[in-house]
């Protein structure tokens, strides 16, 4: 019987004792798989190529395609959650913390374009696998108690209006981050603007936080956010 090579028997331990990575890889050439093709479209066997895992493991960790897609739609909700509490919104005054909240969302899917094609097929196949996730909806119920305690904190403070809905609030919030993104095309080919450019951006952020935060604001607070709003402005050189 012939002798196994050292190098072989390393790389073969090395597989084994990396469970995580290999399972990593699978995660991270699924998400651009589905992201790319959507559910339907995607196909197990690209990515298990550019993974460089067998389909034996990728079934072993993630059972079939359904239980690997679920884990995609995991894997980005947990993303953007993680990244929201880093915001630490709780330690800040109301009007920063809900400025920032609008800018980290903005921004978020300005950088995911990605993202943005895989929730529009979940939401084409009505929810379907998230409604499955026993994840999504206990990463979504931190986001809720901070908003909560911003408005609250914010209403006493006598800066925020009362009675505003925290998730009325948010879905608002991510309306403003989210169409044009996801329509930039259409938009862009009616209006003969590149809603894609780094100005027009710019400005619809500045837009969309305006937006919140004077709607967000009692009469005499929006007057004077506003005006901090201008002094910023002209702080910055523009």
């Amino acid at each position: 019987m012939g002798k196994t090579s050292p190098r072989r028997i390393s790389a073969s331990k090395g597989r084994k004792r990396n469970p995580a990575r290999t399972r990593e890889a699978i995660l991270k050439a699924a998400v651009a798989e589905f992201c790319s093709n959507g559910f339907t479209g995607a196909r197990v066997e690209n990515i298990s190529a550019k993974s460089g895992a067998n389909m034996r493991l990728l079934y072993h960790y993630f059972g079939d395609k359904e239980g690997l897609y679920t884990a995609v739609l995991d894997r980005v909700y947990t993303q953007v959650r993680a990244e929201e509490r880093r915001l630490d919104l709780g330690s800040v005054e109301p009007v920063e913390g809900m400025r920032r909240l609008v800018d980290f969302t903005f921004n978020f899917f300005a950088r995911h374009r990605d993202y943005i094609s895989l929730l529009n097929n979940e939401n084409l196949l009505r929810g379907r696998f998230v409604k499955k996730s026993r994840a999504v909806r206990p990463l979504t119920l931190p986001l809720l108690a901070t908003i909560t305690d911003l408005l609250e904190r914010g209403h006493k403070a006598g800066t925020f209006r009362a009675d505003v809905d925290p998730i009325q609030l948010y879905i608002s919030i991510t309306a403003l981050s989210y169409f044009h993104v996801s329509n930039r095309y259409t938009l862009s080919a009616m209006f003969g603007r590149d809603l894609g450019a780094e100005g027009w951006m710019e400005q619809r952020r500045e837009h969309a936080q305006s937006l919140i935060l004077t709607w967000l604001a009692k009469p005499v607070a929006s007057a004077r956010i506003q005006t901090n709003q201008r002094a910023k402005k002209i702080a910055i050189g523009r």
